[in-house]
This record gives structure tokens, sequence and C-alpha cells, in this order.
């Protein structure tokens, strides 16, 4: 049958393992007409909505780092003052009232300092590379769940589409013994209770292919949501076979190794961060050095058209230290929470090696319990599928009741649906053993 050929569509591609990745595609910005898996991959690591947020956020990273390490750099400003008194201060010399100052004054100056002992520069200094590292794992989680979500949704849209394949050559069986039960009825050969089976199947399985291609069509736009394509553009996809049936097998000796997993890295950086954290509380003991110079351009004068006539300067360089003795503890105290915070992350490392560990069993769990599934799935097809042509010969022979032909079109029916929900299924749990392996490969 036809189904033979077509159900084996399905096994297209190994679940992404040592997949390579239609570049000029996705350069291109355009995903062309029946779409392979893999070009699907390459379109969506370059357009998908959350991959180009983690890349917005990883420019902003780098802006944060920036602007955290121009405290290296000196600092200059500029200062400017016009003042005019109303009433002119005075005081008393001597025993002699003196009026101090002239009524009109304007300075300028400018201020240059340049940071030498900084605790706050030297944390943002040290983290810059683990706030980096933390950006691109962010990344790398979003590139490994677009890859994997998209080729589940794809091999997903497949199974639709040859699930609605089978029911479409049912119909045509259902129409085809409507049609012969209804001329068994004229002719008198049979009563009426057999063509109206044949309608009740037809018409319940025409109703079945409507609920499918909704369904279908409902795939498409999560597909699209996935790719980060507008839901009303066109999308088509290519089902050539691309491997053999091996490409579901799965190594399943492959040892668990925690660091592959992208979050069990993600943790260990956060970490990392926190430990830094901590040292840049102890720090915080530490002076505070800075150099500076300075230079004022003073102007004093009671007539404020001869203000700027006269310019009295002043100018200075030095260095300028600031030692913190008595906080109220509050430096102890940060420090400590710090230090607890960091005991925190440990667990949460112990606990999501816990989850990981748990994950890959469960996964592996789903992949065999799958595979077997899909093994006896594949035997009953082929059964019913010689039940159903022996059967139909033997009704057409006047042997079997149509009631029995109904029965075993039926079977054939579900057979050929479980077989494909098995595939489906096997494709779906290899690629979340991967993903708990941490072995998912993505275009780089």
């Amino acid at each position: 049958m036809r189904f033979k050929k077509v159900v084996l569509s399905l096994l297209l591609a190994s679940c992404i393992a040592g997949v390579s990745h239609a570049q000029t595609t996705a350069d291109s910005g355009k995903l062309n007409s029946n779409a392979t898996l893999d070009e699907l991959i390459s379109f969506a690591l370059q357009n998908k909505i959350e991959l180009k947020q983690a890349s917005i956020d990883k420019e902003i990273g780098e802006r944060e780092i920036a602007s955290a390490l121009s405290g290296w750099f000196p600092q200059i400003n500029a200062t400017g003052s016009l003042a005019h008194a109303i009433q002119i201060p005075t005081n008393v010399i001597n025993g002699a009232v003196i009026q101090m100052g002239q009524k009109n004054t304007s300075a300028f100056g400018i201020r240059a300092d340049q940071a030498l002992l900084s605790p706050a520069l030297f944390q943002a200094s040290r983290a810059a590379k683990f706030v980096r590292q933390q950006n691109d794992q962010n990344i790398e989680s979003t590139r490994i769940t677009t890859v994997v979500d998209v080729s589940k949704a794809y091999y997903d849209i497949l199974t639709s589409e040859e699930s609605i394949n089978i029911i479409n050559e049912n119909i045509v069986r259902l129409e085809r013994q409507y049609t012969e039960a209804n001329a068994r009825y004229e002719t008198g050969l049979v009563d009426k209770t057999d063509f109206k089976r044949a309608l009740i199947s037809l018409n319940n399985t025409k109703a079945e292919l409507k609920t499918a291609k909704e369904m279908r069509n409902y795939k498409y736009d999560y597909l699209k949501m996935l790719l980060g394509l507008n839901p009303k553009e066109a999308l088509t996809l290519s089902f050539e076979n691309q491997a053999m049936e091996s490409n579901i097998l799965l190594d399943t000796t492959e040892i668990l190794n925690y660091a592959n997993r992208v979050e069990f890295r993600q943790t260990e950086t956060l970490k990392s961060i926190q430990q830094l954290n901590t040292q840049y509380q102890k720090w915080q003991f530490l002076p505070q050095l800075g150099a500076y110079g300075m230079y004022n351009a003073n102007f004093f004068n009671n007539q404020f058209s001869n203000l700027y006539s006269t310019n009295f300067p002043s100018s200075s360089v030095g260095l300028s230290l600031t030692l913190p003795i008595f906080t109220g503890t509050k430096r102890i105290q940060e420090i400590r929470k710090s230090e607890l915070q960091e005991e925190r992350i440990a667990w949460d490392l112990q606990n999501l090696e816990n989850q990981i560990s748990t994950e890959y069993s469960a996964a592996m769990a789903g992949y065999r319990s799958n595979m077997n599934e899909w093994r006896n799935s594949k035997g009953n097809m082929e059964l019913s599928e010689d039940v159903y042509n022996t059967i139909k010969l033997q009704y057409d022979a006047g042997v079997k009741t149509y009631l029995e032909l109904m029965t075993a079109e039926a079977d054939l029916k579900t057979s050929q649906l479980n077989y494909l929900n098995a595939l489906y299924a096997v494709l779906s749990s290899k690629l979340d053993i991967q993903k708990a392996l941490g072995t998912v490969e993505i275009t780089k």
C-alpha cells in the first residue's frame, strides 16, 4: 500500500545529531518553499524573537560592562558660577567694620579625578568576564530550546500530514465500500443495514478528517511562532527522506555529564559571580585612593562691566584618600550575607544535579518504552494490513460479513495511526535524551 512508502518519511533525520544546517537560507533572511528540517532550524536560529532578544541582552551587557569600567578613565568636570551680592558680607577686624568681598563675582573651574584604588572598580574589572559568560550561556540555552522545539514541531506536523493521508485513504475505501453495499442492497443481496453502517463510518471519518486538518493548521501556526514568522506568511515543508530508519536509534550507554548541560554551567557562573561579590564586600575595608588636578579662574569687581577684566587664578594637584573606619558593622553583615548566598547556590547546584539525573532517567525510560511501542505497533500494522486484505477478499466472495470488514478496516486505520504516533514519540523522546545529556548540536 501507499502507506508503506510514505510512512518512512517520518524517519527523515537523526534528531539533529550531526545536522548540517542550511546557512545560505538563514543568511538570506528568507525561508524557501518546501523547507527541510535543516533549513527550518537555521532560519529559527537567525529569526526567532527570543534569540533576537537574547542577542540584544548581550549587547546591553556589553554596554553595562563598558559603563562600569569607565570609572578607570579620568573623570573631568567643568564648573561655572556668576553672583551679584545685594548686600556685601561684613566683618569686624580690630574694631573696624570692613566689607569682605565685592558686589560681582564669577568663577570658572575644571577638575580631573583619577581613581587609583577603588573596590567597586576592582569588582567591575573582574566581573566583566563572568557577565559575558553568563550572556553567552543564556543565548546557548535559547538556541538549544529552539532546535529541540522546532524539530518536535516539524515531526508533529509530519505526523499530522501522514495521519491525514491515512484518513483520506480510509475515506476512499469507505466510499467504495458504501457504493458496493448500496449496490448489494438494491440488488436484494443484503438488507439496508450494511450500506447504512458504511454511510455512518464514512460520515464519521470525514468529520475526523476535518478535525485533523484544523489541528494541522494550528501546528503550522505554532511552528511559525517558533520561526519568528508572521502568522499570515505562507509556510510549506519538505518531507523528503533524509535518513534511514536506523537514525531513530540512540546510544543508550552514553554517560551523563552534568557539565554538558548549559543550565549547570549557568549556575556555576552565578556561583562565581557571587564569590566575586563576597570578595567585593571584603574589599570594602580598603581605602579609596585617587589623584586630582584642578584649575579655577576667579573674577571680582564692583562694576559688572569690568567683572572679567582681571583674572585671579588658582590651581592645585593632589591625592585624595578615604578610609572607612566604622560603619555600624554593615560591612561584616554584607560579607556574611554574601557567604550565605554562596552556600545557597552550592545547594542549587546539588539540587540541579538531582533534577538533571531524574530528567535523564525519565527521558531514557520514555525512549525505551516508545521504542518498544514502535516495534510493537509496526508489527501490528503489518498484521492488520494482511487481515484487512484477506477479509476484503472473503467479503467480496460472500464469505465474510460487512461487519467483519468494517472491523478489519477500523483495526487497519487504528494500527497505522498508532504506528505514526509511536514513531513521533520515539523521535521526540530521542530529542529529550539529547537535551538531558546536553548533546544537542547547534550552529555556532
